[in-house]
């Protein structure tokens, strides 16, 4: 069974620094398209960042460009999302979910159950 599971959230202040994790079980994740989303209250889920197969190449939205940085450890199974200069409108219930392709176009499935993220003073 295809599951993947999120941690590294929490509470943090603007400025600061968090790593997400995204562990995967019952696939290798080297084998496909990871990505991930967040969800802010009151607003949709939207992708964010894309890591894909083989050559690692990625894809991040504008809106976190520069600042996030997404990467893959194989032996652990786990896709990773380091998130510098955190902001205030950062805060959002972050998640990972597979990918058919990695581009600006996101679609997501086998989701995670969501890490929350927080950026207050």
């Amino acid at each position: 069974q295809v599951q993947l599971a999120e941690s590294g959230g929490g509470l943090v202040q603007p400025g600061g620094s968090l790593r997400l994790s995204c562990a995967a079980s019952g696939f290798a994740l080297d084998q496909s398209v990871i990505a991930w989303f967040r969800q802010a209250p009151g607003q949709t889920r939207l992708g964010i960042s894309c890591i894909n197969i083989n050559d690692d190449t990625t894809f991040y939205a504008a809106s976190v460009k520069g600042r996030f940085t997404i990467s893959r450890d194989n032996a652990k199974n786990t896709v990773y999302l380091q998130m510098n200069n955190l902001r205030p409108e950062d805060t959002a219930i972050y998640y990972c979910a597979t990918e058919d392709r990695c581009g600006r176009v996101f679609k997501g499935k086998n989701w995670g159950q969501g890490t929350q993220v927080t950026v207050s003073s």
